[in-house]
């Protein structure tokens, strides 16, 4: 193990491997994996040659787990491809881990497969992941809300947005990243929310965190094809943010879009104003957690709002 190892021991790796798969079942191999500030994520390998996924906190109760499993479990019954879990659990002061154990899926990220593939099987790729999205969005709900047990529910797409953007906006208006001018043009671009996210769709299942490496292929008899979607942050919300947000960090091609859009184009306001504004939101986002790395890209785009808002 590397850097990792002063965060759980072998041991506890082993007592939690038994709890989920049997008091026979041992480690073989540990590798980390890319995973996020809070949680650490390994690839563990069983004497029996099973593969598993780790995420886990350690000394933290949180049951973003569980909303994890929930959500993969929602997804896998849309009929996205999705790891299957084994186990989640919250922690406690007792059991100071919260962890969910998954399967193992073999694969590559989406853009490490762009290197790889050819032109042609990489636009197949992309079709395939359009007919993934939009199965996952005709799935639908009567009202905008977070997935996962006990979550708040909203009548009005703009009511929930500014509910899960309020915080973020909130913190960026206080700092020195963006200019003056520049936050006072957000404020009234977040004053006018609910006319200019008005929309007549209703609320669709979304993955909500679906960038290149969020999104595993390999390839297969019949081409390159989408393995399984990770880390779903999933809502019931507008299915054009989630299409902006992927075109803002270049998830999708033009051959995904005009797959999408087989059945009917997106109105001429999704292009015109509403996908400026999600990718305005996301950008305001990696201001918050990354500074300066995205501000320009930020103040670029609102000057670009300033001329159609």
């Amino acid at each position: 193990m590397t850097s990792h190892e002063n965060d759980i021991s072998w041991s506890n790796l082993r007592g939690i491997v038994r709890d989920c798969f049997g008091g026979s079942a041992d480690l073989a191999e540990v590798k980390p994996l890319l995973g996020g500030c809070i949680n650490n994520t390994f690839c563990l390998t069983m004497t029996d040659g099973l593969r598993a996924v780790l995420k886990l906190s350690a000394h933290r109760v949180t049951h973003a787990f569980m909303d994890e499993e929930f959500q993969l479990r929602q997804m896998g019954d849309a009929g996205m491809p999705v790891p299957g879990v084994y186990r989640s659990v919250v922690g406690s002061l007792d059991y100071p881990y919260s962890f969910i154990m998954m399967e193992f899926v073999d694969g590559i990220d989406l853009h490490t497969a762009k290197h790889k593939c050819s032109a042609q099987e990489y636009e197949q790729l992309q079709i395939h992941l359009a007919g993934l999205l939009k199965e996952l969005h005709s799935h639908t709900s009567d009202r905008y809300m977070r997935v996962g047990l006990g979550q708040r529910e909203f009548d009005r797409w703009p009511d929930f947005f500014r509910e899960i953007y309020g915080e973020i906006w909130h913190d960026v208006e206080k700092s020195s990243t963006l200019p003056i001018k520049c936050r006072k043009q957000i404020g009234r671009i977040h004053e006018r929310l609910p006319q200019l996210l008005a929309h007549d769709d209703c609320p669709r299942l979304l993955h909500w965190d679906l960038w290149a490496m969020n999104v595993l292929v390999k390839p297969t008899p019949d081409g390159w094809r989408v393995a399984a979607m990770l880390d779903p942050n999933c809502k019931f919300g507008h299915a054009e943010a989630e299409l902006a947000y992927m075109e803002l960090f270049h998830t999708i091609t033009p051959a995904f879009m005009a797959a999408y859009q087989c059945d009917g184009r997106l109105p001429s306001e999704y292009h015109r104003v509403r996908k400026l504004i999600y990718q305005l939101y996301q950008l305001l986002n990696h201001v918050r957690l990354f500074g300066n790395e995205y501000a320009k890209r930020t103040m670029d785009l609102v000057d670009r709002l300033h001329t159609v808002v």
